[in-house]
């Protein structure tokens, strides 16, 4: 028969098991906030996670452009950074309608808000452009926002970095979304 003290010990021991999982449970938040760097163009994202990263070939307008992107997906949302590089000022317009006409174009007729943006170093044309819709066709609420920068180092001259940063879902943190489109930084 066992002792009432080696009970105690090992009744401790689960005890102590136990907290231990939930200490470390607790040390492993949902957003793990980092900053991102975003291509070659400079802007850096703060993501809530670690990111995966792709490339891919986007039909904006009569053109197909490779875009980059960087995302992830933490408490209940996925965020991501795509990025496009147009040779000049009209490509740069002209692709970003197209960009902006596509995304409306999957909504299916969602409800949608649109207002004027601003993001701090970003080029005044094309404007920056925040969409947001309550629901998607599949249910998920969407923000987005477009932007640009011209390119000051850039090969040919005049170039410029396109963006589109997008929230798809509801983050379990209501200050998620905020956090990620105030942490864009341009160079």
């Amino acid at each position: 028969m066992p002792q009432p003290t080696s009970r105690l010990r090992r009744r401790a021991r689960t005890s102590c098991a136990a907290a231990a999982v939930l200490v470390l449970a607790a040390c492993s938040p949902t957003f793990n906030w980092r900053e991102v760097p975003v291509a070659e163009a400079g802007l850096v994202a703060l993501l809530p996670c670690k990111a995966d990263r792709a490339t891919r070939a986007q039909p904006l307008g009569a053109e197909s452009v490779q875009v980059d992107m960087a995302g992830c997906e933490a408490g209940g949302a996925t965020f991501a950074i795509a990025h496009a590089t147009a040779a000049d000022a009209a490509q740069a317009e002209s692709w970003l309608r197209a960009w902006q006409l596509a995304t409306r174009e999957q909504l299916q007729g969602a409800a949608t808000t649109e207002a004027p943006a601003s993001v701090p170093r970003a080029a005044a044309t094309p404007a920056p452009l925040r969409l947001d819709a309550p629901a998607t066709p599949t249910g998920q609420p969407l923000q987005v926002l477009w932007f640009a920068q011209t390119e000051t180092r850039s090969t040919p001259p005049g170039a410029v970095s396109l963006y589109q940063a997008m929230v798809l879902g509801r983050p379990s943190s209501d200050e998620a979304a905020k956090t990620f489109f105030e942490g864009l930084r341009l160079p």
